[in-house]
């Protein structure tokens, strides 16, 4: 029964009834009260109850607390000034020709009444107002954060849904060098080719995944270009185990992978080295990817895969994460990677 109480009716009730109660518990302890006092002290609860409600009708229907705070300012002056007047006239009446209290006149009664009441109405007022702005602040930020994850995802799948399509294609490019030359070392790259797809399919169901599930992806890539290249393409790795299980985004690495044999390693004519480092520094993941080769123009732009790679990390870690590639001698260049550790 007492769930089907409304979160108003708790606070009306509660509300009132512990005013009544400070009224009553003073006036037994301190002032001896006799029956027609407390009659008046109910009465005085029940009053305030039903004209508040009242109050909130009007506040409800005629939806005050929309409107601008200008305009709710004077609602609910004067709401509380009415309610005041009629709340204590009533009290009056019911002291003077109901119970039979006369303290002084009528008119001196309810001007006590009506001085009490006003600020009892007021208190009322300020905590109806707080309470409803705190809550529509709350359900707008709720909103907000909400209409936020909704779009973030959107996002990320739009992304996904690029890479993949991308990231085929640059696969079945080099499989299909090697379907007349070398059809048995073809089938091999088929299966390494499936590999690569049931994991990046597994990591397009979330924005992250671990590094370490990362790699397994990558070394399969790996593998299937080192069909194609041969002896031309090394590999080496420097992964601190510790952050084997620091989330990235998904094909995040890949890509990076992908970009720098493309615009790296088949470019040159002797292939070169790709390094692969994974440290935690200052409290930030930093992912490298060194390949031999030189940027001859400015990739910090150009290319979708390194245009995906800033976008999904400032959907994911905002400002807090980095991306940036650069010459780092005559002969590497460096992608590098910074993240903040979740």
């Amino acid at each position: 029964m007492f769930k089907r109480i409304s979160k108003y009716w708790w606070c009306q009730i509660l509300g009132w009834g512990a005013n009544a109660f400070l009224f009553l518990f003073f006036g037994f302890f301190f002032y001896q009260i006799d029956a027609a006092q407390v009659q008046y002290i109910l009465s005085y609860c029940l009053l305030g109850i039903l004209i508040t409600h009242g109050f909130r009708a009007v506040i409800v229907k005629y939806k005050w607390i929309e409107k601008p705070f200008e305009n709710v300012a004077i609602y609910f002056f004067f709401g509380i000034l009415v309610c005041s007047i009629v709340d204590s006239f009533l009290l009056a009446c019911i002291s003077h020709f109901v119970l039979g209290q006369p303290d002084g006149d009528f008119k001196d009664s309810w001007m006590r009444a009506f001085f009490s009441q006003t600020i009892f109405m007021a208190l009322w007022a300020v905590i109806y107002f707080l309470w409803h702005y705190v809550e529509e602040s709350r359900n707008s930020q709720v909103g907000q954060l909400k209409l936020e994850a909704t779009v973030r995802t959107l996002e990320l799948k739009t992304i996904k849904s690029q890479l993949n399509p991308h990231f085929i294609f640059n696969a079945l490019n080099s499989i299909r060098a090697l379907v007349d030359e070398n059809p048995r070392r073809a089938r091999t790259a088929i299966t390494e080719l499936s590999n690569i797809l049931r994991n990046s399919m597994q990591a397009d169901k979330a924005e992250t995944v671990s590094l370490e599930n990362e790699l397994s992806i990558v070394k399969d890539y790996l593998a299937l270009e080192n069909i194609r290249f041969e002896e031309r393409l090394k590999v080496q790795y420097d992964i601190d185990p510790e952050t084997l299980e620091l989330p990235v985004p998904p094909l995040m690495l890949q890509t990076l992978v992908e970009n720098a044999i493309k615009h790296g390693i088949s470019r040159e004519v002797n292939g070169g080295l790709i390094l692969i480092g994974s440290h935690v520094h200052d409290m930030r993941h930093e992912i490298t990817i060194r390949n031999t080769g030189q940027i001859v123009e400015d990739l910090n732009g150009n290319g979708f895969g390194l245009a995906s790679t800033r976008q999904r990390l400032g959907i994911l870690f905002g400002k807090r994460a980095s991306f940036e590639i650069y010459n780092l001698d005559n002969a590497m260049v460096e992608a590098k990677v910074q993240m903040p550790i979740l």
